[in-house]
């Protein structure tokens, strides 16, 4: 069983397919979310136990549990193969994001709150030297990774030649590039790669991309951060496709 904590990522797990074993709430907590993680727990059978502040805080493992945790089976993971099937099962060209070894949980949460937000289908991210699905991932998703696929695998790169035999176009991010993030028509099959927060993509992934692409940068810092960055790009694939 896995830990899903905080008030928006329990209410969205309980929009979701995930077996959910019970609800632990903080005793005499209140709020409109708390008053709806109630409802659908008792119109799904789930249980719920009311618990003190500090039993909470020694079972969360995010910054921030809100005073609700829940314990529910692990989130399903999916093969990038699964990814370009759904899209093509809802008559869409494929949208996927790929990450490159980002490391930080919280920008790994926002990234797949961004990606779900701008209609990717799915988010592949590899399995080693990588944040992996964790309680602080999830909660920094605010319940976004329960609605979007997800896929972890051990090459990326590998994964990236995979993706292209089935027509997806690869794009990513780089400082040193000429084009612009806004210069790519995202309009067919398209694939976004994100890459590390410190070192940016692999040698071998940039090699491995169709386009590099870059966000043009007027302050004297030369670069966002990752979320950030990811963000502007897949916006710009809803812009193009809308």
């Amino acid at each position: 069983m896995a830990n899903v904590e905080g008030r928006n990522p329990v209410n969205e797990l309980l929009k979701g397919n995930r077996k959910v074993k019970e609800i632990l709430l903080q005793r005499d907590i209140r709020g409109e979310i708390i008053n709806k993680i109630k409802e659908k727990s008792k119109k799904n059978n789930i249980l719920i136990r009311e618990v003190s502040k500090k039993h909470l805080d020694n079972i969360a493992e995010s910054y921030s549990h809100q005073g609700v945790i829940a314990k529910a089976e692990e989130i399903t993971l999916v093969s990038p193969e699964d990814i370009v099937e759904y899209a093509q099962s809802q008559n869409e060209p494929p949208f996927i994001i790929i990450l490159d070894q980002v490391q930080d949980p919280h920008n790994f949460g926002s990234i797949i709150r961004s990606a779900h937000s701008a209609g990717a289908h799915g988010l592949i991210f590899q399995k080693r030297r990588a944040a992996s699905i964790t309680p602080a991932v999830l909660k920094a998703s605010a319940g976004a990774s329960e609605h979007l696929l997800l896929s972890q695998v051990t090459n990326i790169n590998y994964t990236i030649e995979k993706l292209k035999e089935l027509g997806v176009w690869i794009t990513g991010t780089d400082l040193d590039t000429e084009k612009y993030y806004d210069d790519v028509d995202y309009k067919g099959s398209t694939a976004v790669v994100i890459g590390n927060e410190g070192s940016g993509l692999r040698r071998l992934v940039k090699d491995n991309c169709d386009f590099l692409v870059k966000i043009p940068i007027k302050g004297r810092v030369d670069s966002l951060n990752a979320s950030v960055a990811a963000g502007v790009i897949f916006y710009e694939v809803v812009r193009q496709r809308k």
